[in-house]
């Protein structure tokens, strides 16, 4: 052999010498630093065994479906976030010898998730783009009404998201219509389904708000988001689209497009309709308040008209006119304050009554009606969800009604 230095010399004196384990050792350690192809690399791999120690260092295992290889990223290193067990990385390090365990390490300063390089890069072109013709721009954004009568929401018609929005409205907003408009969302379909259901919410009548919704995934499963055709169908929108994709920490973007987007599907529903309770307790607080300052403005002017009587008596004389005069003021005084205490009353019993109005309850006196599919079923919002013979729960003002549908027509809206 023709290579000089301790490894060399290992080899060709390995006829006769005898060498400590430390000097092996310490020959595999030069051996591999030595080596310049392992001293800046790349490897792909499965993470497995991750170990996150409160130091900062993480140590876990490279593998594929042959081998394995041992790995430490140490405090400082860029995308530690992405070791976890099970995820694809791609790894950049050097190969180096541990000579006190007696094992071959791959050192890492540098982790990025395997197959998501080129949808990144796809995500920020996009988001260039758009952002340069202005579909971000916070000024075309719409407000929410305060109180929306009909709902529009587009996603899966199966799976937990759309259970738990109808359930957030119904605990919050009861009175409020939801319409679903079905649509895949994830895979090959989702990106042109999406944007054509957005388009068909538009053309229903009389809905104040649209929901967009899915659950949580990887940066693949809800690329159907951040497809342009569905940031420009949230844009051609002429109501407001609040976006509720993923989790907090997922944007897409159809976040930034949408006139609101809210952190999870549920949040979504939560920004959507106001809850009934506060809506309550807020009647109550300004009915309080207002009470206070209408007692505190009688109060001074009470006080007021004391100190002008005493002023009066001060600086003209004690003549009948003067009594007469300062009792007159007195009676149209105490005539103004009653007339703005009544005025008062009567708009606080107006929004009193208000309130009452929406109760659940008094629309059910008005003679309406509640329709469930059988005992504490799901509550009936339209003809296409009962089917002859389906056993149904009439609920009114002063008891309930076990009924049988014989027949179903439904009536058409355009």
């Amino acid at each position: 052999m023709h290579r000089t230095g301790q490894v060399t010399r290992l080899v060709e004196d390995s006829s006769s010498a005898i060498y400590s384990v430390s000097q092996v050792a310490g020959y595999i350690k030069e051996f591999l630093d030595a080596n310049p192809a392992l001293q800046d690399l790349w490897v792909s791999g499965e993470v497995a065994n991750a170990r996150r120690y409160s130091s900062g260092h993480t140590y876990f295992s490279l593998r594929d479906s042959a081998s394995s290889i041992q790995a430490v990223m140490f405090r400082g290193g860029e995308g530690s976030e992405h070791l976890k067990d099970g995820d694809q990385v791609n790894a950049h390090g050097r190969v180096s010898y541990y000579q006190v365990r007696g094992d071959v390490q791959l050192y890492v300063d540098l982790v990025r998730p395997a197959g998501l390089g080129a949808l990144q890069a796809a995500f920020e072109e996009l988001k260039k783009k758009l952002e340069a013709e202005g579909l971000f721009d916070p000024s075309r954004k719409r407000g929410l009404p305060a109180f929306p009568a009909r709902v529009a929401v587009v996603t899966s018609p199966t799976g937990a998201v759309i259970q738990d929005i109808l359930n957030v409205i119904g605990r919050r907003f009861p009175m409020v219509e939801v319409v679903l408009v079905p649509t895949p969302v994830q895979g090959r379909a989702a990106a042109p389904g999406v944007a054509a259901a957005l388009a068909q919410a538009n053309l229903l009548n009389d809905v104040d708000v649209v929901i967009l919704a899915r659950g949580g995934g990887s940066l693949e499963d809800l690329w159907a988001f951040n497809e342009e055709v569905v940031a420009r169908a949230i844009f051609s929108s002429r109501v407001p689209v609040v976006c509720g994709v993923g989790h907090e920490t997922d944007v897409t973007i159809a976040d930034l497009v949408a006139d609101l987007r809210a952190p999870t599907p549920s949040a979504a529903a939560e920004m959507v309709v106001p809850d009934m309770a506060e809506l309550a307790a807020d009647t109550r607080e300004y009915t309080r308040r207002l009470s206070e300052s209408l007692a505190r403005r009688v109060r001074d002017a009470r006080l007021g008209l004391t100190l002008a009587t005493d002023r009066l008596h001060a600086r003209m004389p004690s003549t009948s006119d003067a009594h007469a005069r300062i009792n007159e003021l007195l009676r149209a005084a105490s005539s103004s304050l009653s007339r703005t205490f009544e005025l008062k009353r009567t708009q606080l019993r107006g929004l009193d009554a208000q309130m009452l109005s929406l109760a659940p309850t008094r629309v059910l006196e008005r003679g309406y009606a509640l329709v469930r599919k059988g005992p504490s079923g799901p509550v009936v919002t339209s003809a296409g969800a009962v089917a002859a013979g389906d056993v149904l729960e009439i609920t009114m003002s002063d008891g309930s009604i076990d009924a049988r549908a014989e027949a179903v027509r439904r009536r058409s809206r355009s």
